[in-house]
């Protein structure tokens, strides 16, 4: 399969973990008005930090992208279009109606992405353009792993919480064998010495589509992505390649993230 040059980004969860109040955190008036509306993507850093992504995709040779919203989140389709002159990365809009998990997030794109292969990231995460353009690379189905003491060290994520982000079980061939969700402390995997973490970077054929619709809500309700990759390898037999990322990624979840992921940005000049 050829190169992927076009990406799906995540922007519709409801941001509830952002709206909480946190008085430690130190946010500007525009920071904590986007804050309040749980537009975690629109949190400006000089330039909302959805084009930093944005340009961080430019960078790895993405050259479309299909942004997932909701019905009430006009203000990020108005932002897009009156910035749209000189974009690197050409826009869409896909309408998901209700937060109904990221599984059925990226169905709603199915109409954008077409017959290729595209790549699937989170609207509140940063990754560097080297790990986006390996991935990219790849042209088939596949994710990113990220070695948790990178995460912490480059990342400044605290090592508690990284371990509650989805582990990753690698075959020797540097294959998918199994994801375990927010995994207990005694999780064999979170007892490794060497730990390899889902960042939600994904890379994905047509075929994931099929396993997106099949999959059960889980515990919370949700139609989630993990589930429909784990459903994918099990009962159809799709091979997911892994790229090892001993690097970081900019994690924007919470108000207390605004602070720490302002200052990592603070060199970064975005060229969306």
């Amino acid at each position: 399969m050829g190169r992927t040059t076009q990406a799906v980004i995540l922007a519709r969860g409801l941001g509830t973990r952002m709206r909480r109040a946190d008085e430690s955190a130190t946010l500007t008036g525009a920071e904590g008005r986007a804050a309040d509306a749980g537009l975690k993507g629109m949190i400006p850093f000089d330039r909302p930090f959805l084009d930093y992504v944005l340009s961080a995709l430019a960078d790895a040779g993405i050259s479309q992208a299909t942004i997932v919203v909701g019905p009430e989140h006009g203000a990020v389709r108005d932002y897009f279009a009156a910035t749209a002159a000189g974009r690197r990365v050409s826009l869409a809009f896909a309408e998901q109606r209700e937060a109904r998990g990221t599984a059925d997030a990226v169905l709603a794109a199915r109409a954008a992405v077409g017959d290729a292969t595209f790549l699937v990231l989170n609207a509140d995460n940063y990754y560097y353009p080297s790990d986006i353009q390996a991935l990219a690379q790849l042209g088939d189905n596949g994710l990113l792993a990220y070695e948790a003491e990178a995460l912490v060290a480059g990342g400044g994520i605290e090592r508690d919480r990284v371990l509650r982000f989805a582990l990753l079980d690698i075959g020797a061939d540097d294959t998918l064998l199994e994801i375990h969700e927010k995994p207990a402390a005694d999780d064999p995997l979170a007892r490794r010495a060497e730990r390899w973490v889902s960042m939600n970077l994904w890379s994905f054929t047509p075929e994931i589509f099929g396993a997106c619709e099949r999959v059960a809500p889980s515990t919370r309700g949700e139609f989630e992505l993990q589930s429909a990759v784990a459903l994918a390898i099990g009962e159809r037999g799709i091979t997911f390649r892994v790229i090892r990322a001993r690097s970081a990624v900019l994690d924007l979840s919470t108000r207390a993230d605004v602070e720490r992921v302002r200052t990592q940005l603070a060199g970064v000049r975005p060229q969306p």
